[in-house]
C-alpha cells in the first residue's frame, strides 16, 4: 500500500457510512499523531493500541451525534504521495469558514489550522475534515 493516511481516512468514511463503533487499522506513529489530533478536536471519540511489535494495531472508537448521525460529515486527503501540497503560515486554509478542521503536519509535528496560525508556522496540508 502505498498512502496508509488515505487508506486510514477511507477506513473511518467507510466505518461511519455503516454505523460501525470503531475501526481498527495497522498501527504507525503517524497514524497515532492522526488520530490524536482527531480526538483533541472532537472529530473521535478516542484512540486505543492493541498488540505489539509487526502485530500493532490502532483502534479507532468513532463518535456519532445524539440521532445517530456520524460527527464527520467529510475528511478529504488533500496532500497525496504523487503531489505534495504545502502551505506557508500565512496561507493555511480554512475548511468551511471555520467550522472544519485542516491538519497541518509541521516541524513541531501535527496541528489544526488554528494552532498553525497561532504559533506561526506552515507545512504540509495532510487533511480536511468538516
Amino acid at each position: 500500500m502505498m498512502d496508509t493516511i488515505s487508506d486510514m481516512l477511507t477506513r473511518i468514511r467507510n466505518a461511519q457510512a455503516a454505523k460501525k463503533a470503531d475501526v481498527v487499522l495497522p498501527y504507525s506513529k503517524f497514524k497515532h499523531s492522526l488520530g490524536k489530533v482527531l480526538v483533541a478536536e472532537g472529530w473521535v471519540k478516542n484512540i486505543d493500541t492493541k498488540g505489539e511489535g509487526i502485530l500493532k494495531t490502532l483502534v479507532v472508537i468513532l463518535k456519532y451525534d445524539d440521532t445517530g448521525a456520524p460527527v464527520i460529515n467529510g475528511i478529504k486527503r488533500v496532500s497525496k504521495p504523487g503531489q505534495r501540497i504545502y502551505a506557508d503560515k500565512t496561507k493555511v486554509p480554512r475548511v468551511m469558514g471555520g467550522l472544519g478542521t485542516t491538519i497541518v503536519s509541521t516541524s513541531r509535528g501535527l496541528m489544526t489550522d488554528k494552532i498553525a496560525r497561532k504559533e506561526k508556522v506552515g507545512g504540509e496540508i495532510v487533511c480536511q475534515i468538516w
